[in-house]
């Protein structure tokens, strides 16, 4: 049995890397007495498989991870299970049932859309951002490798100011292989130190 898990993951998670999330899943569904499915081989693993890493530092509404189980069990019944062990941080939106022959969720994904709100003043901040949009090219390089970050830019739209006034924009990235905008390094190009702001995705888009 395969199921699709998507939750929410809050601020008291948020320094908790993805090896670790990793790991809370595992120990989620052993301490709930549900029936992990392993892979073969000589390090068997239990089998769980996420949409797409996120970030250290990071909240998220939209992540989403899939988990095979040995036997069949009422979805009622895991989601009943999983809550009494979930730790603060964590918070499941929904869990379904997926075909077992369905793609990996990597495969699918092709991009990722995140809220960033900026902590502290910028100033001429609109200007930055409608500077970036307008460029053609935004030559950078990472881990000894050239690339233009701009075509990784999808979308980019200025948000109202939160509650504390503090400014905020979406911004829609690539997520592929070999092609993935990080929003680090946009903050990077807008002159913004990723300290200063809080990233939050709000959806993983898939092809």
């Amino acid at each position: 049995m395969r199921v699709r898990i998507y939750f929410d993951k809050t601020e008291a998670m948020r320094f908790t890397g993805q090896l670790d999330v990793h790991r809370t899943f595992e120990r989620m569904f052993r301490r709930a007495n549900l029936p992990l499915a392993y892979s073969h081989g000589f390090h068997p693993q239990p089998r769980i498989n996420f949409a797409s890493a996120l970030p250290l530092g990071f909240t998220s509404q939209a992540e989403i991870v899939d988990i095979w189980l040995e036997t069949s069990i009422p979805l009622v019944d895991i989601e009943t299970a999983l809550k009494i062990t979930l730790p603060p941080g964590i918070q499941i939106q929904q869990i379904e049932e997926i075909d077992s022959k369905t793609p990996t969720l990597q495969t699918q994904v092709v991009a990722s859309e995140f809220t960033i709100t900026v902590l502290h003043s910028q100033h001429n901040f609109d200007d930055r951002l409608s500077k970036l949009l307008g460029a053609s090219s935004l030559p950078r390089v990472r881990r000894g490798k050239a690339y233009d970050l701009r075509p990784l830019i999808y979308k980019l739209s200025r948000l109202p100011d939160d509650d504390e006034s503090h400014p905020r924009f979406k911004i829609n990235l690539a997520s592929r292989p070999g092609a993935t905008g990080r929003p680090e390094e946009v903050l990077d190009e807008l002159g913004i130190p990723p300290e200063s702001t809080r990233i939050h995705r709000t959806r993983i888009i898939f092809e």
